[in-house]
């Protein structure tokens, strides 16, 4: 199966860098089906900031703990600590 994730039927908008291709739903779900399974997880992460949410998800909430409790254990770095250079 060739892959056209570049339609000449596709729509087009204008930005400051030229034109760029708007991708339909169906080319996305194309795309999604010759991804090598193990980097469906990469995508599913990337994908899944798009999609509002009002409550955070399950890894979001251990990773709030677990910053929570380096904070407590002050186990912190201050900004002024950081060598930005």
């Amino acid at each position: 199966m060739k892959l056209q994730i570049f339609s000449q039927e596709g729509q087009h908008i204008k930005t400051e860098r030229g034109f760029v291709m708007v991708a339909t739903r169906q080319q996305l779900r194309d795309i999604i089906d010759v991804v090598d399974s193990r980097e469906l997880s990469v995508l599913y992460q990337t994908l899944v900031k798009f999609i509002p949410e009002s409550t955070p998800m399950p890894d979001e909430i251990e990773a709030i703990q677990l910053g929570r409790s380096e904070i407590e254990r002050g186990e912190t770095v201050s900004h002024d600590e950081i060598d930005w250079s």
